[in-house]
């Protein structure tokens, strides 16, 4: 176990060094932030004078060589709009898509586990077919439609839901709802043939035999060796969420990471959207770390 953690933590911190390189240099090419904060009659001098407190007045690679020198004492800079360290303005965003991305998760988790083990005990049943229609059409419907057509039917025409906020419950109604529907579907089918094969195996017609109960079957003997691929899915999809789900908290108004690294490009906050990259990174690769550390629970085979 230890050595599988230290070479994903060695495999990622070459993928989060590549991230970042390729993120600091790509940052650069949306402009200069002295002329999108300076008024448009401001002299040289004060452009000079903003260039140089803001440490950009170097040469590029000078530049990268002191953010990484910065990086490694986990100093990620001050951010250029709201005048505060980049990391706080980050932490502050990420426990808002954190919090969307664990409820959202949960309700995905349990209500697609329930259903598409019930669907897998009766294949081509009533309650099979439908699920499979529901779980193919929210896999297919793109995000950003879904919460367009939600905000024009829930909140334009009814009424009965805010658009965008978070000051009560309500408000994460639509967002979560969004949210939920194509991770639903996915995981849906995952967990659908993974508990068809798993309940044709031998030790499934053992416990039949035996005159064990249909639910026992399902939720005991069968769904633990069936979960292997349908953790893979959820991380997968969980990965998603952290990593911004970007459209949705756009779309919304959420304060999330999502909407922060849009808002940063845009006004070329560039010490914000590298600290949104590595928390972000950060976060991806604990989760896949745990997610390792599950399959090796489930099946102690993996340990080995």
């Amino acid at each position: 176990m230890k050595r599988m953690i230290g070479q994903r933590a060695a495999a990622s911190f070459l993928a989060l060094l590549g991230l970042v390189v390729l993120v600091f240099f790509l940052s650069r090419l949306t402009g200069d932030p002295a002329a999108l904060y300076l008024p448009i009659d401001a002299s040289q001098e004060m452009l000079e004078n903003f260039r140089e407190i803001h440490g950009l007045n170097d040469p590029l690679l000078v530049q990268f060589g002191n953010y990484v020198t910065d990086l490694l004492r986990l100093d990620f800079g001050e951010s250029i709009r709201k005048a505060r360290p980049a990391i706080d303005v980050v932490l502050e965003a990420f426990v808002w898509t954190l919090q969307l991305a664990l409820i959202t998760m949960a309700l995905v988790t349990v209500t697609a586990v329930v259903l598409g083990s019930l669907a897998a005990f009766r294949v081509g049943g009533l309650f099979d077919r439908l699920t499979s229609l529901i779980s193919l059409v929210g896999a297919s419907a793109p995000d950003f439609w879904i919460a367009i057509v939600a905000i024009v039917l829930f909140s334009v025409q009814l009424g009965w839901l805010p658009t965008s906020g978070t000051g009560s419950v309500w408000h994460w109604v639509l967002p979560v709802a969004v949210l939920f529907v194509r991770p639903f579907g996915l995981i849906l089918q995952v967990v659908r043939g993974s508990m068809i094969s798993a309940l044709t195996s031998a030790y499934v017609k053992t416990a039949r035999a035996k005159g064990v109960r249909n639910r026992p079957i399902i939720f005991v003997h069968t769904l633990r060796n069936a979960m292997l691929p349908v953790i893979t899915v959820i991380g997968d999809q969980a990965a998603a969420m952290l990593n911004g789900a970007v459209i949705v908290e756009t779309i919304f108004g959420f304060p999330g990471v999502g909407k922060l690294m849009i808002d940063s490009i845009l006004q070329r906050d560039f010490n914000v959207i590298l600290a949104s990259i590595v928390v972000t990174a950060l976060a991806i690769f604990i989760m896949n770390l745990l997610i390792d550390m599950a399959y090796a629970v489930l099946d102690p085979r993996i340990r080995y």
